[in-house]
């Protein structure tokens, strides 16, 4: 009898315990849900009064939805007059073309920095950032200067390669982060079965490190797709991309095309970042950031 009792006590006490931490398991999942729903409408919210005004005919204070709804801004927007759908190409055609010339640039350079241990590393890791640490103004004034004599100032070469200042060092960040995380013994074991140095590149390296180059790629196009400054000042104002186009409607006071035009702008971000989401979190993104 008295082993019956203490064999029922031990069970109800593994009971109690295992509903515990079945209790907190659930706190736990309704806590991180709960931070979640913040920060997703922390990130939403900012939008909505955005997108009623894109819809918006008339809309005074202090009522709180307009009085009526219209499609005149996006009409507008779409139309030749609006000159966005230019902005739009040549916006995207410098960002996917600055993306590109940074992923030439950041491969190597990442994997120079996250494989290899050598004098002076610290140091060229600081020129890397010194684009992005030193005051924006003061190295587009050279740099201007420098166009200007070469020919590249107001034209869409020199807009691109003066936007590389800052796609760059983001991507030799998440490249770099992603390379100390690799095991390059696999290319030497391709290399031993007689594997040109390309065919490992494209059967061995580039798919291992894939998540890695779509995330960095991801950074440099959206930094891109949103300078405004850089491309103010190395085109005078003769290349028009979405950010410039948006501003001139904002000091015009055109609420509804300019709300209009920022979900425009907006589109192409929310729509990289849907698709790179998987890659943003995980083991395969790797974005510690020069291998740390």
């Amino acid at each position: 009898m008295l082993s019956e009792l203490q064999a029922r006590q031990r069970t109800t006490s593994i009971t109690d315990v295992e509903a515990q931490l079945r209790r907190r398991a659930l706190l736990g999942r309704i806590f991180s849900y709960g931070i979640m729903a913040v920060i997703v409408i922390s990130i939403l919210a900012p939008l909505i009064p955005i997108v009623i005004w894109a819809f918006t005919g008339r809309w005074f204070y202090p009522d709180l939805l307009p009085e009526t709804f219209s499609l005149r801004a996006w009409k507008y927007v779409f139309s030749p007059a609006s000159k966005a759908g230019e902005a739009a190409w040549k916006g995207g055609l410098i960002a996917v073309v600055a993306t590109l010339l940074s992923l030439v640039v950041g491969i190597p350079a990442g994997r120079a920095l996250g494989l290899h241990n050598f004098r002076g590393k610290r140091l060229v890791q600081f020129l890397i950032l010194a684009p992005v640490i030193v005051p924006g103004l003061a190295v587009l004034m050279g740099i201007h200067v420098m166009f200007i004599r070469l020919g590249l100032a107001g034209k869409i070469t020199g807009v691109t390669l003066a936007h590389l200042i800052g796609t760059t060092p983001y991507v030799v960040m998440v490249m770099s982060s992603v390379f100390s995380n690799y095991d390059p013994e696999f290319e030497e074991q391709a290399r031993t079965l007689g594997a040109s140095p390309l065919r490992t590149f494209i059967h061995v390296t580039f798919p291992t490190i894939f998540p890695g180059v779509l995330v960095a790629g991801m950074f440099a196009f959206i930094i891109s797709w949103g300078q405004y400054i850089v491309t103010l000042l190395i085109s005078g104002g003769r290349v028009i991309t979405v950010p410039l186009l948006l501003v001139n409607f904002a000091n015009a006071n055109d609420k509804p095309v300019t709300a209009a035009l920022c979900l425009v702008f907006l589109a192409p971000s929310i729509l990289i970042i849907i698709v790179t989401s998987k890659y943003l979190t995980g083991e395969s993104a790797a974005l510690g950031g020069f291998g740390a």
